[in-house]
């Protein structure tokens, strides 16, 4: 299998060679969310757009999981490849395969069967909950292409192969937007034509890349025949993913709860922040993804016992990030009314200004997030998810109560301005985790 040795070559430009592909991944990614709320928006309405948006809150938690599995399979199966284990790294592939099926029938099954205790639980207004509900539902059957697509890109990442991925996201991203179009406009299938033209795109996505990753995985010599299942590298394995899926997770079930006090404000409110979170994940995701990549090249080093070259890899993240962060900061704070008239069809002024302000409040602590994102890249290369687990609960905690809170004084400002709180505060404990913890290693 093609595969990439992150443990020699100048830092700066090792990292950033394997990083670029993963960020250009993670944007073709997002167009699939950003894609449907743009069709729901112009095509549908407003109304349209606040159920895709209110729908994908819960699709979130599915998407904790699948990271979880892709980043604990990633660590491992990198950390296997800097040590030459070849034989371990393919019982990690196999072993994560079979756990997180099990894990993916699971939750279809919440979705599928628990969809309106789910949707009212976060106080969803009645003129979006059949269409909120039934976007959920679709997304919620293409679940197994969700899982195991991720599964595939955090076994191209671990072995240095980041431009595949790049690939298969770009082609099926451009053929998602066509398709959601398509089943809107030509078929007139209204918000389930969004949903399945994601459905087909990537279930088409999901049998292309795991036929490429089995053709490559097999070229990868062995000793011996390898065990299909392991409890031992299945305990590995789960020491980096349970706390990345918790992590999610509860970053997913504060987002619902935040989705909750937003509600209350009613649609035109939820439709202003569906399409402007959707541009925010764009940016965040990025940095998620940039910090993945930092997590597989610190495994690998790490696991060729080249400490040194942690440090020089945190520092390449820190500096592609700020290039990443300044023109998302500038286009979000100064052209946020022209965005959201893209992506929605003659909206209410309460739609604008509350997509507006929520762009203006975050957008300047852009590279807050990236800096956290970064450095919790190597907390999880090293396997210190004590310390990520921390900073990260402490950052949720805090946006999710200060939203309720807030909101209650400022309405819905005070949302926005628990964001930026959270970030700081979680940044400072996550740079402190990695400077006294590493120090000790002499990096």
């Amino acid at each position: 299998m093609v595969q990439k040795d992150l443990t020699v070559g100048d830092p700066k430009k090792v990292l950033w060679r394997f990083c670029l592909p993963l960020l250009g991944s993670i944007i073709f990614q997002q167009l699939y969310n950003v894609a449907d709320s743009f069709v729901a928006g112009r095509f549908l309405g407003e109304k349209a757009i606040a159920a895709v948006g209110n729908g994908y809150e819960i699709t979130l938690i599915f998407l904790a999981f699948a990271f979880g599995c892709n980043i604990g399979c990633s660590v491992v199966v990198a950390r296997c490849l800097g040590a030459k284990k070849y034989g371990e790294l393919k019982t990690s592939v196999y072993t994560t395969l079979i756990s997180t099926a099990v894990v993916c029938v699971l939750l279809m099954f919440i979705g599928i069967g628990f969809s309106t205790q789910l949707l009212n639980l976060i106080n969803t207004p009645e003129d979006i909950f059949e269409d909120s509900k039934l976007y959920l539902t679709i997304y919620t059957f293409g679940l197994p292409f969700v899982f195991y697509y991720n599964i595939a890109t955090g076994i191209f990442s671990a072995l240095g192969d980041s431009k595949t991925p790049f690939i298969f996201l770009a082609i099926s991203s451009v053929s998602n937007i066509f398709m959601d179009i398509l089943f809107v406009t030509a078929f007139k299938m209204g918000v389930s034509g969004v949903a399945w033209a994601t459905f087909i795109c990537q279930g088409i996505s999901f049998v292309l890349v795991m036929i490429v990753v089995f053709k490559r995985f097999n070229k990868i010599a062995t000793e011996s025949k390898p065990a299909v299942f392991s409890w031992e590298i299945f305990l590995k394995i789960s020491k980096i993913a349970v706390p990345s899926i918790l992590q999610q997770s509860f970053i997913s079930v504060g987002n619902i709860v935040i989705q909750g006090v937003i509600n209350l404000f009613g649609s035109s409110v939820v439709a202003g922040y569906s399409a402007s979170i959707k541009l925010n994940n764009l940016v965040v995701t990025s940095y998620t993804t940039m910090g993945n990549g930092i997590s597989s090249y610190t495994a690998q080093n790490i696991g060729a016992s080249k400490y040194e070259r942690v440090k020089s890899g945190l520092y390449a993240g820190l500096k592609l990030a700020l290039i990443i962060t300044i023109p998302f900061m500038l286009i979000y704070f100064f052209l946020g009314k022209e965005l959201l008239n893209i992506l929605i069809n003659s909206p209410t002024d309460e739609t604008i200004n509350t997509g507006i302000t929520f762009l203006r409040v975050v957008s300047p602590f852009y590279f807050i997030v990236a800096t956290k994102l970064a450095v919790d890249g190597v907390l999880r290369g090293s396997a210190m998810m004590d310390k990520f687990i921390i900073s990260t609960f402490t950052d949720l905690i805090l946006r999710v109560v200060l939203a309720v809170v807030l909101s209650k004084v400022l309405g819905p400002i005070g949302i926005w301005i628990s964001w930026p709180i959270g970030w700081v505060i979680g940044m400072i404990l996550s740079v402190i985790f990695v400077r006294r913890d590493f120090k000790e290693k002499a990096i």
